[in-house]
C-alpha cells in the first residue's frame, strides 16, 4: 500500500527526532557526577576530578545529540557552566570555582522558575506536564516551592564548601545533593497526587 500522507506531512514526521531510550536521561545526568566521584575516590585529586567531569559533561551532550538527533539544551547549559567554572579552577589552580558550581546551577534553576512565574509561564509544567496534570494554581505553588528549594540548596552548598574540608564537600556534592533533591520531590508527592485528581484549569 502506498503512503497516502501529503509530502509535507511525511517530511515533518520522518524528520522528527527519535524517542529517547529510558537509559539516556539518567546516564546524561549522573554519569559525569559518577566519573567525578570515582576519580576523587581513587586519586584524592580535585583538579584531576574537575578535568574528568568537564570531559564527561561534554561527552554526555554528544551522546544525547547522537541518540536523539537534537540539541539537548539542559545538558548543554550544564556542560557550559561546568566548562566555565572547571576551566577557571584548572587555569587559576583555585578549587573554590568548581565548588561554587552547584550554587550557580541551583541559583540558575531558581531564577528560571521564578522568572517564569513573573511572566506567567510555568517551566516546571513544561518539564513534568506530560506525566502529571494539575490546575494552574497548583503548578504555580509547586513552582514557587521548587524555586525556594533550589535557592536553599545553593545557600547550603555555599555554607558547606566555605566551612568544611574538601572531602566532606565532595560527598555533599554527590550523592548528598542528589539525595536531598530526591527527598524534596518525595515530600511533594502527596501534594501532586492530591491536586492531580482535580480538573486542570483552562
Amino acid at each position: 500500500m502506498t503512503d497516502q500522507r501529503p509530502p509535507s506531512s511525511r517530511t515533518h514526521q520522518d524528520a522528527k527526532a527519535p524517542k529517547a531510550p529510558a537509559w539516556l536521561k539518567p546516564t546524561i545526568e549522573f554519569a559525569p557526577l559518577g566519573a567525578f566521584l570515582v576519580t576523587w575516590l581513587t586519586t584524592k585529586d580535585l583538579m584531576l576530578a574537575t578535568a574528568v567531569v568537564m570531559v564527561a559533561s561534554f561527552v554526555a551532550v554528544i551522546v544525547s545529540f547522537v541518540v536523539q538527533r537534537q540539541i539537548p539544551w539542559m545538558p548543554l547549559m550544564t556542560a557550559g557552566i561546568v566548562g566555565v567554572f572547571g576551566g577557571l579552577t584548572l587555569y587559576l589552580e583555585d578549587e573554590s570555582f568548581i565548588k561554587m558550581k552547584p550554587s550557580m546551577i541551583n541559583t540558575m534553576f531558581a531564577a528560571i522558575l521564578l522568572g517564569g512565574l513573573m511572566i506567567k509561564k510555568l517551566p516546571l509544567r513544561a518539564v513534568m506536564g506530560q506525566a502529571l496534570e494539575m490546575p494552574e494554581r497548583a503548578w504555580k505553588l509547586l513552582t514557587l516551592r521548587t524555586a525556594i528549594f533550589f535557592l536553599a540548596l545553593a545557600a547550603l552548598n555555599e555554607i558547606v564548601w566555605r566551612t568544611q574540608a574538601t572531602e566532606i564537600w565532595v560527598y555533599f556534592r554527590f550523592p548528598g545533593l542528589m539525595l536531598l533533591t530526591f527527598g524534596y520531590f518525595a515530600t511533594q508527592m502527596p501534594f501532586m497526587m492530591r491536586h492531580g485528581k482535580e480538573k486542570p484549569s483552562e
